[in-house]
């Protein structure tokens, strides 16, 4: 969407570039006129998001604006939830957020120039998802809404904007499988739509 209105570089961070390049190469092949790299990167690692912007700013000059959209989920009992599951999943879906924020912050800070950062949240954040138990997931998707009213007031004398979207039930890759159908059908049913949206919405 962001080249389709004229975006000039993107670099995606991605823990498995190597997964998404088809998709990546049709999009350079749409848009020639924009450059489009890729960077391995597990954004629970500060290092490595620290160095991972610096060589994005090396590539392109600056960086305007950081929208973060990697997470996990985990369909598990909160009665029987390890404490690693617990924390694997804020990890990625809380703090990884929060380490690429910050880096491109401080950056677009020194930059003088502001910018805009995107996180996304989930309906899981505002709402207990039914029938599915994902007590981790609903827990990091929660606390990004505060992270984010936390990060827009403190940066906003920066002219750094934070805001997040909420995507109800959509058809992604986290909701692929036989194992979840029922969800699906019960997620379509309580959709007023009578469907699950679709990312392009």
């Amino acid at each position: 969407a962001l080249l389709e209105h004229g975006l000039s570089n993107l670099m995606i961070f991605d823990m498995n570039p190597s997964q998404s390049q088809p998709a990546i190469a049709k999009l350079q092949s749409s848009f020639p006129g924009s450059k489009i790299l890729t960077k391995k990167l597990d954004i629970t690692d500060a290092d490595a998001v620290s160095l991972a912007v610096e060589e994005t700013v090396a590539a392109f000059g600056t960086i305007d604006i950081l929208l973060c959209f990697a997470g996990v989920v985990g369909c598990v009992h909160a009665i029987d939830m390890t404490p690693l599951q617990f924390r694997r999943t804020l990890d990625i879906n809380t703090t990884g957020t929060f380490l690429c924020a910050q880096a491109v912050a401080r950056t677009m800070i020194s930059q003088g120039t502001g910018g805009s950062i995107v996180f996304t949240a989930s309906i899981s954040g505002h709402r207990v998802n039914f029938p599915q138990p994902q007590v981790a997931y609903n827990v990091s998707k929660a606390a990004l809404l505060t992270l984010k009213s936390c990060l827009a007031a403190e940066w906003a004398r920066y002219g750094i904007r934070v805001n997040s979207i909420s995507p109800g039930y959509m058809d992604t890759i986290l909701n692929e499988g036989e194992g979840i159908a029922e969800g699906r059908r019960v997620w379509a049913e309580r959709n007023p739509t009578g469907r699950m949206g679709v990312p392009k919405e």
